[in-house]
C-alpha cells in the first residue's frame, strides 16, 4: 500500500498532464485566415484604386469588394493611405519576383537582345497581364504617398530597374543601342508604362489594336523601336 504524499501527487499530476508542443503555438482559424484576408483587401483595393482613383475610393468600397464589414480594413491597415502604400509595395515586390524568375529561366549563353526581350516581355506582363492592377496604381497615385512611403517603394523600384542597367550599357557598348543608356532606360520605361493607358482602352482604334496584338507582339514592336537592326 502506498501513501499519497504531496510529492507523489505532484509527480502523478505531471505525468498525467498533456505534453505541450515546443515552438510557437498553433494559429487559430481566424489567424490562419488573416493572410488571405489581407491579400483580398490588397487585390480589391488595387482594382478599385485603378478604376476609380485613390480619392474616389472609400474604405467602405474596399471592404465591400473584399466581403468585409466597413471597418474591417482598419484591422489590417491603419488608414486608407497605408493601404495604398501596401498596394504599391505588393506590386513592386511581385514585379521584382517575376522579373527574377524570368531572368533565371534564361540560358546561360543568352545574348543581350534576348535578355532585353525577357525584361520587356515581363514588364508588359506586369503592366497588362493577369493580376496587373498593382503597378498602374503606382503610376497613377504616386503623389498620394508621403515621403517615407515613397522611399520604401523607390527602394524596390531601384532594385527592379537595376537588372536593366548592365544589359542596356552592354547593348550601347556594342552599338546595338544608340542612345545614352541612362536616358534610354528612362525613355523605355516611359514608353512601356504608357501602354496601360491605351492597351486597355474600352473602344476605338486602340481597342481594335489590342485585339490583334499579344504581349509577345508588343514586345517585338518595342524592341524594334529601341534597338538597331542586327548587322
Amino acid at each position: 500500500m502506498t501513501v499519497d504524499t504531496p510529492e507523489t501527487l505532484a509527480t502523478e499530476g505531471a505525468a498525467q498532464a498533456p505534453r505541450r508542443s515546443r515552438g510557437r503555438p498553433r494559429k487559430t482559424a481566424d489567424e490562419r485566415d488573416d493572410g488571405n484576408r489581407r491579400r483580398e483587401l490588397l487585390t480589391g483595393a488595387a482594382r478599385l484604386f485603378r478604376a476609380q482613383g485613390f480619392a474616389g475610393t472609400s474604405t467602405r468600397d474596399i471592404a465591400t469588394a473584399a466581403g468585409m464589414r466597413s471597418g474591417s480594413p482598419f484591422y489590417h491597415f491603419e488608414s486608407k493611405e497605408a493601404l495604398l502604400a501596401a498596394v504599391m509595395l505588393e506590386g513592386m515586390q511581385g514585379a521584382l519576383q517575376r522579373q527574377n524568375a524570368a531572368l533565371a529561366r534564361l540560358a546561360p549563353d543568352a545574348g543581350l537582345r534576348e535578355r532585353l526581350r525577357v525584361l520587356v516581355r515581363n514588364h508588359f506582363d506586369v503592366l497588362l497581364g493577369p493580376d496587373s492592377d498593382f503597378i498602374p496604381v503606382m503610376l497613377y497615385e504616386w503623389r498620394s504617398l508621403d515621403a517615407t512611403q515613397r522611399s520604401e517603394v523607390n527602394r524596390l523600384k531601384d532594385d527592379y530597374e537595376a537588372a536593366w542597367v548592365p544589359v542596356l550599357e552592354a547593348l550601347h557598348a556594342t552599338r546595338q543601342l544608340a542612345g545614352d543608356p541612362l536616358l534610354a532606360r528612362l525613355m523605355i520605361f516611359g514608353a512601356l508604362n504608357w501602354s496601360v493607358q491605351w492597351y486597355a482602352a474600352p473602344s476605338g482604334r486602340t481597342a481594335r489594336s489590342r485585339a490583334r496584338a499579344s504581349l509577345d507582339e508588343l514586345t517585338t514592336a518595342a524592341l524594334q523601336l529601341f534597338l538597331k537592326e542586327a548587322a
